[in-house]
Formats: C-alpha cells, structure tokens, sequence
C-alpha cells in the first residue's frame, strides 16, 4: 500500500505484518502483574515495530519500509487501523506504574483495561475513525435511542415508576445536548412532586420542552413552604419530609431556589426557623464544607463532589465561596486521581473502575474548579480589564486531560456489542461529560451574586466558548451543544420571577 511520507519526495510501500498475541508473557517473577494475559507489555511508540530496508539490494526509487507486527501473515492495513498511529500511547500502552499485589479491585482494573484498549487503540473494524483515531459520535443512533426512552418502558420499570421524573430529564437533556428540539414533550410531562431529587429534574425538564414560562405552573409559595419543611437546623435538606438528608439535597434545594427565585426567609413553620433570623441559605456552605460525600465526614465520591461544588457556585462566586470552605490544593488532587490512563475516564471513588456517568459528576467538577482558579488569578492581577472575561484564557493549560475523556466517550462510550447495553442516565450524563470537555466555561465576576430584587444568580454569570485546539483529536460534526455548568441543563436560563410571592 502506498503511503506519501511527509518530508520524502518518493511515496514508501509500507507492509504490515500481523503479531501473534500472547496469551501470556513469560516472567521471571510469579508476581499477578506479570502473569496477566496483556496484549504486549513493552508496546512500541506507535503500536508498530518499524525497519528500515534503505540498505536494500533492490535501486527503485521507492524506498521500502516494513512494519511487523510478527511474524508470517502479512496484510494491507485499513485507513481506520493506519490511524492508530496517530493516538498517543499514553491512551493505548498499559500504564506505566503497578502495583504488583494483586487483588480483586485490582484484577477487575486490569479486565476494564483489557476491554479498552482494542477500542482506544483503533483496532475496531467495524468503528469509523478518523484522522486520530477516533470514532465519530452516532448523533443518529443516540436521538433515536432517547426518543424511544420516552415512550412506553418495559414492564421491568415498574420498580423505578417514583423516577419517572428523572427518565424525562436524563432523555430530553441529552435530546437537548445533541440539538433536537423536543418542544413537542410538553404536554406528556405530568409528574407529581414530592422528592427534592425527582422535584429538581421535572423542573429542568418543564423549561426545557416549554421555556421558562412553563414554570408558571409551578405554585411558588407552596413550593418555598415545602422547602422550608426540608430545612434542617445543621444547614442541610432532607430529600423529602422526614427523609435521609445529604449533599443531593442541598444542591436540588438550592437549584430550585434559584431557578423560581424564591424568597430566602423561611416559613415560621420550618425545623430550622428561629428568631436571629435564620434563612434557606443558613449554615448551608458549612453543610456542604463537609460532604464531597453522601453524608458529613464520609468516603469521597465524585457525584457528591460535583453537588457540593454546585451547591457552593449556586450560593456564591466559586473564586470566593469554594476557597473559603474547601481546600482547593486537596480537592484538584483528589479529583485528578479519579481520570484514569489508558481509558481517559473518570472513576466515582479511589480503586473503582471507570464509568461512563462520571464523564458528568467527575467531569463537571472541573468547569467550577477552573473557574474558581481563573477568578483567583484574575481578581490577583491589578489593572486588570475583566470587561471581557470570555477572552481570558485562565490558568495555563487543563486540569484535566479533556483529550482523554473525550476518547474514552467516543471509543468505549457508545454501546458497541462488547459493552453493557445504554441507559438514559448514562446516555445523558456521558453527553453531558463530552459538552464539558468541548467547551469552556467563564464565571462574570463583575455581576453581583445577589439581584435588586433579591434571591441568588450566580448560576446566571457563567458564559461559554468552544475549546478549539491546535491539534483537535475529534471532528467538528462531533461538537455537541453547551451543558450549563450548575444547573446541568443545556440552554442559557434568564430568570423571570421576582423573589417575592403573592
């Protein structure tokens, strides 16, 4: 096959040659590490092993050179496998440290690597890459699968029928990312309110079929009263009267208030109401300040991170709000330890496997964090014209390898026949993890948190561009639409209530 080789004036016919795959590679050590069936433990650069037959006897002007892979049978190699060269190994080779004691965690981490990397080493056949080997993202396939998610279900979820609130909003947010319009869903959204989790997604999903005017169904002050029954006098929200209380209910609380506007007194009837004057809002970052955890003081976990971060940006400015409760250094550590290689996903907790539905909870931490250190660095500067945050580029570089997420989705995200069937909340939230890493997301501190009227907006600060790099590993027709960063919901809100209720 001919191939033309930059910076050579002749074209090169380049051979392939298939390697035998070990079923497993001799050791010397009888650690569990070694004994694995790996592919190949000393990978090459680019996948390939190169020699160059300059030195040939044979004087035609094409210079040739062979690329085995083992010995025997040679083949042509498809474009979509010449392509492999292109991913950087760091996303294809096995990782470079180990840990040689062996365990059940351990052993699972080395199967999830296992199912990875022929996806992420562009060694599918039946996927479409390109130039970088990357598959394209089945925009067709994924607006069929979540417009189907919104007919009549199964009869197995009939155990989820509380959640159909949520199925509603994992389907038309991820409609939404991928820019179909679902208007035509508002009439069949009916749900009954009386969880502050289910609660939070119907209103998502009202604004997202009907706008912001379809809020007006909404009754506000029986909602503020409802809210105010959840009020607990440590700060935070049970998820329903009499329920278990946590960081989810904080951030739903939170999310609605701003969303309706409502007032931020409490009724005289609330658990935390007192006389110095208490409020929705009081005591609630010390609340959070404790809980990148289902509960105070518990083991970390990427959803209740990005709650509590949220939560803090929904409350105030994240340059301000989030070094004042949390201990930034800790947390970036933290958080850069659940983005595995080679997948490029993003893991829940320490020695937990990758998952697609943290593309979100993990992945749309680090729009907040970034903001909270660009404002950091901005608010440092003096002289400095903040008048056009959306061309200050921040920190130099990521925090997080965007790249390696947005391989991980596209190569091992889409439901191919080796992987779990797809669901509407992976669907959503994997999209949702995509947006976030094609885009980047400005917090405008020059607009006060609190409004003339009262209530918060700084959810209402956040502006967006495209992320476009140099070297830009997918395809524009894979761009999907902005995700907003607190609310999660894909469109730009303007809020149209007053704080008051009458």
């Amino acid at each position: 096959m001919p191939f033309l080789i930059k910076g050579k004036k002749n074209r090169q016919n380049v051979v392939f040659q298939r390697r035998a795959m070990a079923e497993q590679v001799p050791s010397s050590s009888p650690s569990f590490s070694n004994n694995l069936p790996y592919r190949n433990r000393e990978t090459p650069q680019s996948g390939f092993v190169v020699e160059d037959f300059s030195g040939s006897e044979d004087t035609d002007s094409q210079d040739d050179f062979v690329v085995s892979t083992g010995p025997r049978s040679t083949f042509e190699i498809s474009a979509a496998t010449a392509y492999a060269s292109m991913i950087p190994d760091l996303f294809k080779t096995l990782p470079p440290l180990k840990d040689n004691l062996g365990t059940q965690t351990s052993r699972i981490q080395d199967k999830t690597i296992q199912e990875c990397l022929p996806f992420l080493a562009g060694e599918k056949s039946e996927l479409r890459y390109n130039d970088h080997g990357i598959p394209h993202l089945d925009k067709n396939r994924h607006i069929a699968f979540l417009h189907n998610a919104l007919k009549k279900l199964p009869a197995a979820y009939v155990a989820a029928d509380a959640s159909r609130p949520w199925m509603f909003y994992w389907s038309l947010a991820g409609l939404s990312i991928l820019g179909e319009d679902i208007s035509g869903y508002r009439d069949k959204l009916i749900s009954t309110m009386s969880h502050l989790a289910p609660t939070y997604a119907i209103l998502l999903s009202l604004i997202m079929v009907g706008g912001e005017a379809a809020l007006d169904v909404i009754d506000r002050k029986s909602m503020w009263k409802w809210l105010g029954a959840l009020k607990q006098p440590d700060g935070g929200f049970q998820m329903s009267v009499g329920g278990e209380a946590d960081v989810r209910g904080a951030y739903c609380a939170a999310v609605i208030i701003s969303l309706l506007n409502l007032p931020l007194d409490l009724p005289r009837d609330s658990p935390a109401w007192s006389e110095k004057g208490a409020t929705l809002l009081t005591n609630l970052p010390e609340y959070v300040a404790r809980c990148i955890s289902g509960k105070p003081d518990a083991e970390a976990h990427g959803a209740y991170a990005f709650c509590a971060l949220a939560c803090l940006c929904l409350i105030g400015e994240p340059h301000v709000i989030i070094p004042l409760y949390l201990d930034v250094p800790r947390l970036i550590s933290w958080l850069s330890a659940r983005q595995y290689a080679p997948e490029g996903g993003f893991a829940g907790r320490t020695n937990k496997l990758v998952d697609g539905c943290y593309s979100h909870w993990v992945g749309g931490c680090w729009p907040l964090v970034e903001a909270c250190i660009e404002g950091l660095t901005l608010s440092n500067r003096e002289d400095e014209d903040q008048t056009n945050l959306e061309k200050s580029s921040g920190p130099d570089g990521d925090l997080y390898s965007r790249e390696g997420l947005i391989r991980y989705i596209l190569c091992c995200c889409q439901d191919t026949s080796f992987f779990s069937k797809s669901d509407a909340y992976h669907t959503c939230y994997v999209l949702a993890g995509l947006s976030s890493a094609q885009h980047k997301w400005h917090f405008d501190t020059k607009i006060s948190k609190m409004s003339s009227l009262g209530g918060l907006i700084s959810a209402y600060q956040w502006s967006a561009e495209s992320v476009m790099k140099e070297t830009q590993a997918y395809d524009e027709e894979d761009r999907v639409n902005t995700i907003h960063p607190v609310f999660v919901y894909p469109k730009e809100l303007r809020r149209r209530h007053e704080s008051t209720l009458h």
